[in-house]
């Protein structure tokens, strides 16, 4: 009987040692989840928290961003912290390395973005700079450098910066770089860019998603009427396919670069330049500006239209016309009426 109660009493040691040794295993395999660093997979992460997120859909959301953590992991840490309805609403950047801990901290304090930077959809590279140059609180790394060395910078060497940049406000922690600012601005255009030319329509004649950027680029600056902009784009299409020229003024004007005084002459309009489409075939080398998501989608999907020609209306929209005749009459109606 006594050995019986002894080996009761073993195995229950035994079970319960291997218990607590299991808790502190785990315990410290947990401590040391919440405070391991961990490398971003991009320069820079970027969480925006809207009021009423759930702290789930937050883990998610950090997940997302570029910080390699398992969600699910994440939303178990936020919620045996007791702080997850502690969480701020608001725009959260991380670079470099960090922990759950310190990813949690963040949050709580609600030590968010404290400044931002509008690209607008028709801008160049030019005003691009600029307005990174202009804004609050952002390291200006980049002032100095040629647009060669600002795409070397970018790891896009070789590459053109005109039209590389997605327009949309971006915010940044105070000291943030402006490099960090166009790094995310360049990868939003090519997942915008990816995302739109995956969904084109067949029969356009682009053979790339270079050609579709470039024309987008035209397209935005052509009009600022959205409703206008798929029969733009049908015009250039159209044109394209006939192997006519596009003979649009903006890519003239850019092809003029400083020498454009804010009037365009024939004497422009003969000058070649490889910008100049009523002296060269085809699509220009390169964009001429930052086109929008709606300039990217009308390049890709023209409107169902046999029109060739178009002119401003003087309002904002404009008129398009399928032959050499009727456009005339509608330049002399809108362009040389008294």
């Amino acid at each position: 009987m006594l050995r019986d109660v002894c080996s009761v009493r073993f195995s229950f040691f035994a079970w319960f040692g291997a218990l607590l040794l299991s808790v502190l295993l785990a315990g410290g395999a947990g401590a040391w989840w919440l405070w391991a660093p961990s490398t971003l997979t991009q320069p820079v992460a970027e969480v925006s928290i809207e009021p009423g997120t759930s702290p789930k859909e937050v883990a998610a959301a950090v997940a997302r961003s570029g910080i390699p953590v398992n969600a699910s992991l994440l939303y178990l840490w936020f919620r045996l912290s007791g702080q997850s309805r502690q969480i701020r609403a608001g725009s959260y950047e991380w670079s470099g390395q960090v922990s759950p801990w310190e990813i949690l901290q963040k949050l709580v304090r609600g030590d968010a973005t404290s400044g931002s930077v509008t690209l607008v959809e028709g801008w160049n590279i030019r005003q691009v700079r600029e307005a990174l140059r202009k804004a609050d609180h952002l390291k200006p790394d980049t002032v100095q450098m040629s647009d060669t060395q600002l795409m070397q910078a970018l790891e896009r060497s070789g590459v053109h910066p005109e039209g590389r940049f997605f327009p949309d406000t971006y915010t940044y922690s105070k000291g943030s770089s402006d490099t960090a600012v166009l790094r995310r601005a360049l990868r939003a255009m090519d997942s915008h860019l990816a995302a739109a030319w995956a969904q084109r329509n067949p029969k356009i004649p682009l053979q790339s998603p270079e050609q579709a950027l470039v024309l987008a680029s035209i397209i935005e600056k052509e009009t600022g009427k959205l409703s206008d902009q798929a029969e733009i784009s049908a015009v250039f299409h159209n044109r394209l396919i006939l192997g006519m020229r596009l003979q649009t003024d903006p890519t003239v004007i850019y092809g003029m670069g400083a020498r454009f005084d804010g009037n365009i002459r024939k004497s422009d309009l003969a000058t070649d330049t490889p910008y100049n489409t009523y002296t060269r075939e085809g699509l220009p080398p390169t964009p001429i500006s930052m086109p929008g998501r709606a300039a990217l989608y009308a390049a890709l999907h023209p409107a169902p239209s046999k029109a060739l020609y178009f002119v401003a209306r003087g309002d904002g929209s404009s008129e398009f016309s399928a032959t050499l005749d009727a456009h005339n009459r509608a330049v002399n109606k809108y362009q040389r009426a008294p």
